[in-house]
């Protein structure tokens, strides 16, 4: 019998598809005090899609949770997971899971902040294969999320159509410049990079067409 994470999963390989614990939530929570029982859950538009039990030991972190996978009966699975921190730059300490899974036949042990629940186990996207939805993106697209993040940090509305916008009050000018120009910067490279695919999808456009 294998380890975590060494049978085949069926999940579509995008990380964002996938139930997951973020150790950081957790550890806001309170939920990783030694001595804590209780449960975390998933929820969609504020109403309850799944839950799952959990107590927290001393450097560790015991999961009780029930599955049904590819049309089986329900079945329980109570998983421990390690836990381990790192000293932070300004003091403190940040926590992270030891990913429980095997990879090569070995232990995978990697430090990450989030687990995702594959065909039976929570394990680190490295051994389920996953990836991020953004990198499927083009270029520009990429370009305008960083654009829109900027706009939404500042109070204002996504898209390159809305009102730039104004300086939060108590935010320093520099900082609000510095985000101005990021959002420039940002809706620059992605008109840059949408002539670039629109020359590369109508071979010999001219230029001014493409970027009017």
């Amino acid at each position: 019998m294998g380890g975590y994470g060494s049978g085949r999963t069926a999940w579509h390989p995008k990380a964002e598809q996938f139930r997951n614990l973020d150790v950081n939530k957790l550890a806001k929570a309170k939920l990783l005090t030694p001595g804590y029982s209780g449960g975390w859950k998933w929820t969609v538009d504020g109403e309850k899609v799944a839950s799952i039990s959990m107590r927290a030991e001393d450097q560790r972190l015991i999961l009780n949770y029930r599955i049904c996978y590819d049309g089986c009966d329900w079945q329980n699975v109570e998983q421990p997971i390690l836990l381990t921190q790192s000293e932070c730059a300004y003091g403190g300490q940040r926590r992270w899971f030891l990913c429980p899974g095997t990879r090569n036949g070995r232990w995978c042990a990697k430090r990450v902040a989030k687990l995702y629940l594959g065909a039976r186990y929570f394990l680190c996207r490295h051994c389920l294969k996953l990836t991020y939805a953004s990198r499927s993106d083009l270029p520009m697209q990429r370009h305008m999320r960083r654009a829109d993040k900027l706009r939404v940090a500042l109070g204002g509305e996504p898209g390159t159509a809305s009102l730039p916008p104004r300086k939060p009050k108590g935010m320093h000018w520099t900082t609000y410049h510095r985000m101005m120009d990021g959002i420039d910067a940002a809706d620059c490279a992605g008109d840059v990079a949408f002539a670039q695919w629109m020359q590369g999808r109508y071979p010999g456009a001219p230029l001014e067409w493409l970027t009017d």
